[in-house]
């Protein structure tokens, strides 16, 4: 038997195996059953693994939770731009491999007090593993943003995998826990927690755009067009990008938006930031030269006006619950499609927060206030600042040469 036709035996094993764990238990599945489920012998399953427990040991080691998880963190690390968003990639990336088989999940965990002690001593050596990469590339995005930690990074890993299991293993066994809109409101919460328990750095929490070393506005006539087509994709829409530009708040805090946070009368329109450190954020009624509306009649307000759902949450997806990160992207990109910078490029989300932030200080709002407003720290707006001087001195250069 060649060695293509030996792995493709084990792999079809593992496979059955797989499936008769997720269905009916550890416990309960013979090798028997497995071996007939595979069309192999029950002697070449032995062959293979020796017993079930050995078939269980191969299972766990091999598991895409754990598999090429040390090369994942490497490029993470090498290509994210932020500490915060690399870790949000991680722990997405690690709670979909979960997500794969959630069944096999629910029996590994709730069966394994029955398992003999070399199966557990597998799943302690798996999980030590990914412990340690974790933990290789926590120091590694630690150390090139110059934070300091409270904890040594391989506890800081520790805590982080098994704050991911937890919550995998409460996903897969409980039903209704409402403790989060979705696994995005989850990730975020996540991260923000690790993030100011880890390093006690307010700056890294409060915002989505950390050192950010260019600051990439968008010009007046690509905002007006996106915002022309969001009205044209339906007042939802309309009403998201109408927030994204007119407030600068990032895509994590506008899914944890409710109705009863604005603040609207004929005088102001407010949204209130209630998860991290309290604070109010305007919602402008003028963006990019152009006005959207009054404080009380803009595409928030009519949005919300239509609505006869009774959901809590500011904005709803396409099946009217609660709208996720994951869902806005997926919506701005729908908007955007086909148009582009002047860099070339298609517009981002993050730029929306570029634009409405250099807009704001170019209008004369103080760095201090900004500061107050965004959550931000001073450092954190010194390239929007750079920019929005660069973009008043071309202004006056431009009035120069009319007179």
């Amino acid at each position: 038997m060649s060695n293509s036709q030996i792995s493709s035996t084990r792999q079809r094993i593992i496979n059955a195996a797989i499936e008769l764990f997720a269905a009916q238990g550890v416990t309960e599945t013979t090798t028997k059953a497995v071996a007939k489920s595979a069309k192999v012998n029950e002697v070449t399953l032995f062959r293979h693994f020796g017993n079930k427990h050995g078939l269980l040991l191969a299972i766990i080691s091999e598991s895409p939770v754990f598999q090429e998880l040390s090369e994942y963190l490497k490029n993470q690390a090498t290509e994210s731009k932020s500490v915060r968003q690399a870790l949000k990639n991680y722990c997405e990336d690690r709670l979909q491999a979960l997500e794969r088989s959630p069944n096999l999940v629910r029996s590994v965990v709730g069966e394994a007090g029955n398992y003999p002690l070399e199966n557990r001593q597998a799943l302690g050596r798996s999980l030590k593993e990914a412990n340690h990469y974790v933990a290789e590339f926590l120091a590694i995005v630690m150390e090139r943003e110059q934070l300091q930690a409270h904890l040594a990074p391989q506890k800081l890993a520790s805590l982080l995998n098994i704050m991911l299991l937890g919550y995998a293993v409460m996903e897969f066994t409980s039903e209704f826990h409402e403790l989060w809109h979705d696994k995005d409101d989850f990730l975020e919460d996540l991260v923000s927690l690790f993030l100011m328990g880890a390093t006690n750095s307010k700056s890294l929490v409060t915002s989505e755009l950390v050192h950010v070393e260019k600051v990439v506005d968008l010009p007046a006539n690509t905002v007006q067009l996106i915002l022309q087509r969001a009205k044209k994709s339906g007042l939802r829409d309309y009403a998201l990008i109408y927030i994204l530009f007119g407030t600068g708040l990032s895509t994590a805090e506008i899914t944890n938006l409710e109705r009863n946070h604005q603040i609207c009368d004929t005088n102001q329109h407010l949204l209130q930031i209630v998860k991290g450190e309290f604070r109010q954020v305007p919602i402008n009624q003028w963006i990019m030269g152009k006005r959207y509306g009054s404080y009380t009649n803009n595409p928030l307000t009519r949005y919300l006006k239509i609505r006869k759902d009774k959901h809590s949450a500011l904005l709803l997806n396409n099946d009217a619950m609660p709208i996720s990160v994951t869902e806005i992207q997926e919506y701005w990109q729908k908007i955007v499609e086909g148009l582009s910078t002047p860099e070339g490029q298609q517009p981002a989300i993050e730029q929306a927060q570029h634009t409405w932030c250099v807009e704001m200080l170019m209008k004369g709002i103080s760095l201090e206030n900004m500061s107050l407003i965004t959550g931000w720290d001073l450092q954190e707006l010194e390239p929007y600042e750079h920019r929005a001087k660069e973009k008043l001195a071309l202004e006056q250069a431009i009035k120069l040469d009319k007179n």
